[in-house]
């Protein structure tokens, strides 16, 4: 298309959004209006152009075409995501705002032995919190899921015919702020009459598209640095025995997460670069390494254990795309990025110009073993940031 048809075109679709007062088109129409000028636009993109949420934008131009609305209700969601262990083959999708993470698979079951362990008092904590946010199962394996269910509010079927004729089906969960919270796309035949008994049993009666979203939580002020026991803090990290043990250490010092890496141990705590993630995956293709990605959001956790191979640039992400997994940074949002020592465990975090945690990342070891000496390695020769020197002089 020469380069003045395109300005033609994307002014018509603008013309036609502009022309349409907002009283008087339905968001249907100027969402049809939105697509004339960008037909690949994805749904989230397109609501945020639209000034809604993607949960609003799916229900008012799907329901009563392609979309079914479920039912509401504290225990709706772990119900529905039980019953989902029955579809099998899936595609699993978690998002957050930069940060894309998909993968296909079967989840796994969890076994009733499972569910009474000999645990340590705060290990027991960490158990009984976990048990409130399972459906019973996706605790490891392909399909690797850690739910906080208070956080999911809105549920949609979707039945979505593709270019080739082929019909996608979807379970599609959102927050209270129409923020996509988890998707599962339905991979295998068998789970078809699967998916549409989930459907039946949990159809909302009232086929509405009017959503009660609320509006985003306001995230709260970080503290002051000057306020926060410095020392008392790094030797708390120290003691740590357990990796899991640090979101705790970080609630109990009121901090945010970022703020936590920045006033950690000079000696666990590295700066780098935001543009490392891409000698992270690219490196740890090239090396054939097993690592875990954990991306998600604050309803969803999804992780990702294995390899990675074919690493690429492309629309606007830096992405991993293997049949079974894929992975989409848009790494330009970056701000900054850690390498993390706690406990004897290599980690590395990735976050965002406003402070979020986008993307983290650990090598894979095996029980009771220390991580890879090779993953240890490659995280050592990440590129450092500008003020590394700054941060290692504290």
């Amino acid at each position: 298309m020469k380069p003045h048809h395109r300005f033609a075109l994307a002014l018509t679709g603008a013309l036609l959004i502009s022309a349409l007062p907002a009283g008087a088109a339905s968001l249907a129409e100027r969402y049809d209006a939105l697509r004339t000028e960008q037909p690949k636009l994805a749904l989230r993109d397109a609501a945020a152009k639209l000034n809604v949420s993607e949960a609003e934008l799916l229900a008012s131009t799907g329901i009563g075409k392609t979309v079914i609305r479920l039912q509401e209700g504290d225990n709706v969601p772990r119900e529905i995501m039980r019953r989902a262990l029955d579809l099998g083959k899936v595609m699993a999708l978690t998002r957050n705002e930069n940060g894309v993470i998909e993968r296909t698979g079967v989840a796994m079951r969890l076994k009733p032995q499972e569910e009474i362990t000999g645990l340590d008092a705060d290990k027991e904590k960490e158990r009984e919190a976990r048990m409130r946010n399972i459906a019973g199962g996706y605790l490891g394996g392909e399909i690797d899921l850690r739910f906080t269910f208070k956080n999911w509010k809105y549920a949609f079927a979707v039945a979505q015919p593709g270019k080739d004729g082929v019909v996608s089906r979807s379970l599609q969960f959102f927050d209270q702020s129409g923020n996509a919270a988890h998707k599962l796309y339905v991979k295998s035949d068998e789970g078809v009459a699967v998916f549409d008994k989930i459907v039946a049993d949990f159809r909302n009666p009232e086929q509405s598209a009017e959503l009660k979203v609320a509006a985003a939580p306001v995230r709260p002020a970080e503290k002051p640095d000057s306020t926060i026991d410095v020392k008392e803090y790094q030797m708390a990290w120290n003691e740590l025995n357990d990796v899991h043990q640090f979101n705790r250490l970080v609630t109990e010092f009121g901090m945010s997460r970022e703020q936590s890496l920045r006033l950690g141990p000079p000696d666990k705590v590295q700066r780098i670069t935001p543009q490392a993630v891409r000698q992270l995956l690219e490196e740890s293709a090239k090396q054939k390494l097993d690592i875990m990605a954990f991306l998600g959001n604050d309803a969803t956790i999804q992780i990702y254990s294995g390899k990675v191979g074919k690493v690429q640039e492309a629309g606007g992400y830096f992405n991993v795309l293997d049949p079974e997994f894929n992975l989409h940074l848009r790494d330009k949002a970056f701000h900054s990025g850690y390498v993390i020592k706690r406990a004897g465990v290599t980690s590395v975090e990735f976050f965002d110009h406003n402070g979020e945690l986008v993307v983290s990342f650990f090598g894979v070891r095996e029980r009771n073993k220390p991580q890879p000496q090779s993953w240890n390695d490659m995280t050592a020769a990440l590129p450092k940031a500008a003020d590394a020197s700054r941060q290692a002089s504290r």
